[in-house]
């Protein structure tokens, strides 16, 4: 026995946790029953590797198997060493192998796996909002086509006046064990489809599924500051689960329209691109910038270069419920005329002689040729 288990899984002793794990996963996609419908020693081989996971894929058991405890059952007639949860064996998810399939084996004589109600799924959808929507807040309709509660019965799937019964063959529990000895295949039962009950009149309106396919409308508030791609989640305005179980939740995906004066920057503040004549950047003075109120007045200083940002602090958006607002950046640009007058050449070419024909590129021509 003492090497057994590993060679089960065709590893070593040595073998690391995450090598364990492959070789197991790689051997459960070959012999799970699910993918070797009556074959029986596919069967027989997918308990045992499974049964070596469940020791070696856990490392306290692992270190007792290999200080020589003695696991009485393996590839043999006693129990199964340490029986598995409905899960899988050691923690792991036979979903996680085969996407879903769900059938795990069960330590014989254990407990029972019990049926649970089916939690309806999420659904998703998008709303558009203006900028300014997004900025200040609003309150905004959606309608959502979903699989809801049958109004005729319900959602019990039964005919009104009579009930679903217990499942004689799985008597309620929703699953049933397949195979011999000590390990058994549970799977959804084959009558009620995992239900734990059986519908003798089915509901006229829906069939028995307890669900009918609706519209639904919700009133959602959007907080302000919301930016494009913002999940707003609505709890338990999904899908209705089957046969009364919980609903999934709605998750709502803002659209936001583009301003065409404010940019959001990520850190939540906005700017704004502003142009000032070239009298104002060499003078300096006062102007007229927007806000997302109105306006306000600014003092651009003597000698701004092109490119300089300033800001008003507190006038940006909200940067989330209960947080100051955010401040908008004013990023001055130089405006230089495309055409002058002769005129307007004129007061340039003296401006330039004043300026004692400087050369504003000498500095970084010296440093270049160095």
């Amino acid at each position: 026995m003492a090497d057994e288990l590993y060679k089960a899984l065709g590893v070593s002793k040595e073998a690391s946790e995450e090598e364990i794990k492959k070789a197991y996963r790689k051997l459960a996609r070959k012999y799970h029953p699910d993918r070797n419908p009556d074959d029986k020693q596919a069967e027989e081989k997918f308990k045992e590797i499974s049964a070596a996971y469940d020791v070696l894929g856990d490392p306290e058991k692992r270190e007792e198997y290999d200080e020589g405890s003695v696991f009485a059952g393996f590839g043999g007639g006693g129990q199964a060493p340490f029986g598995t949860g409905p899960g899988g064996f050691g923690g792991f998810d036979f979903g996680d192998i085969l996407g879903g399939v769900g059938s795990v084996f069960n330590r014989g004589g254990g407990r029972r796996a019990q049926p649970q109600q089916v939690r309806g799924r999420d659904l998703e959808t998008e709303i558009s909002l203006t900028f300014d929507q997004a900025i200040e807040g609003t309150q905004v309709s959606v309608t959502v086509p979903k699989q809801s509660r049958c109004p005729t019965c319900k959602g019990s799937g039964a005919k009104p006046g009579t009930a679903p019964t217990t499942c004689p063959r799985c008597e309620g529990r929703g699953v049933e064990a397949q195979g011999q000895g000590f390990f058994s295949i549970s799977q959804p039962c084959s009558l009620c489809g995992g239900a734990g009950q059986i519908i003798e009149d089915p509901c006229p309106t829906c069939g028995g599924s307890g669900l009918t396919q609706q519209s639904k409308r919700y009133r959602v508030n959007i907080p302000p500051g919301v930016k494009e791609g913002t999940r707003i989640r609505l709890a338990g305005k999904g899908e209705d689960g089957p046969r009364g179980g919980p609903p999934g939740d709605l998750y709502v995906t803002t659209r936001v329209a583009s301003s065409p004066v404010f940019e959001r920057l990520g850190d939540g503040n906005l700017q704004v691109t502003v142009p000032i004549t070239v009298p104002e950047a060499l003078q300096g003075g006062t102007i007229e910038v927007p806000t997302l109120s109105g306006t306000k007045k600014i003092k651009v200083a003597p000698g701004t270069r092109h490119g300089t940002v300033q800001r008003l602090r507190g006038e940006g958006p909200p940067k989330g419920k209960g947080k100051a607002r955010g401040d908008i950046r004013y990023r001055l640009e130089i405006a230089v005329p495309q055409d002058l007058s002769e005129e307007q050449r004129k007061a340039v070419a003296k401006l330039a002689e004043a300026l004692n024909g400087g050369d504003p590129r000498a500095e970084l021509l010296r440093e270049a040729a160095r």
